[in-house]
């Protein structure tokens, strides 16, 4: 993937096909997850799906210690502007689900669409227990290193056979989650955990939301389909029978149609729909 300059570092950018851009923006752990819904919206013809790596991950630039969602969203406006483009579309997943939003109330000049897929339950009535599990995965990281801390994590959130199922779904995926799990943990989870975002930020976000959700996701996840709704009341709502929170990889058809029929209906390029 070529590396391109945004406001001083370099970010790995995978960019593909013609029409509407739609950014798809990194989440924490698995550099990759987003590619096969980036693939099949290209295959549409109608989407240019710009896929990138945040710092940290692969061969963007390094980054060291506690990270920040709003220098994550800084970074990806700069690479929107690096790339010559004035609006696009943003889609989040998991923890990008929260630079999505924090990009979308602080350059909502740049965002045409918002697409979230179960962003982080950080701020929900139960974020305490979320809060809890990753505060001991902290734990474990600096006890007995960001190896073992993996391990427990990815066992709790897929199984004891992890790396088999991750390989099924993202061939590579496995041993770039090892490679890159100091990011994770030392920059990505104490970003999350310091985030803060109410009400009074959603307000400044008026354009067309779309939530994509799984019904078997449990209670922290049916916590965030609620407060993505009462904070964003534009915000149309999808729920995927089946469906938990790796549904990008597990049910990317699914979607991949949602979020098709629903930056159709707000296309940016002309001819397409309303600028």
């Amino acid at each position: 993937m070529p590396l391109v300059e945004a406001g001083g570092i370099e970010l790995e950018v995978h960019d593909a096909g013609t029409g509407d851009p739609v950014v798809l923006v990194q989440t924490a752990l698995t550099a990759d997850e987003l590619a096969p819904l980036a693939e099949r919206l290209v295959a549409r013809g109608a989407y240019r799906a710009i896929v990138y790596h945040r710092r940290g991950y692969t061969s963007s630039s390094p980054v060291q210690g506690p990270g920040s969602v709003i220098r994550d969203a800084v970074d990806c406006r700069n690479l929107i502007h690096a790339l010559g483009l004035r609006k696009v579309h943003v889609v989040g997943y998991s923890y990008s689900g929260a630079v999505a939003l924090q990009l979308a109330a602080d350059a909502p000049e740049h965002v045409q669409t918002l697409t979230l897929i179960e962003p982080p339950p950080v701020h929900v009535p139960s974020s305490a227990e979320f809060r809890a599990v990753n505060a001991r995965l902290l734990d474990v990281r600096r006890a007995r290193g960001p190896g073992a801390a993996l391990e427990e994590f990815l066992t709790l959130v897929i199984g004891p056979d992890w790396r088999t199922e991750v390989e099924q779904h993202l061939p590579g995926a496995a041993e770039q989650m090892q490679r890159d799990t100091t990011t994770f943990f030392d920059t990505d989870l104490p970003a999350l955990l310091s985030w803060r975002f109410d009400v009074e930020d959603a307000r400044r976000i008026n354009c067309p939301v779309l939530q994509v959700s799984g019904n078997d996701s449990g209670l922290w996840f049916a916590e965030v389909r609620d407060l993505v709704r009462a904070w964003l009341p534009q915000t149309e709502d999808i729920l995927l029978t089946g469906a938990d929170h790796s549904l990008a990889l597990t049910h990317t058809p699914q979607v991949a149609d949602a979020l098709a029929d629903f930056l159709d209906r707000h296309a940016i390029l002309t001819g397409r729909g309303p600028e």
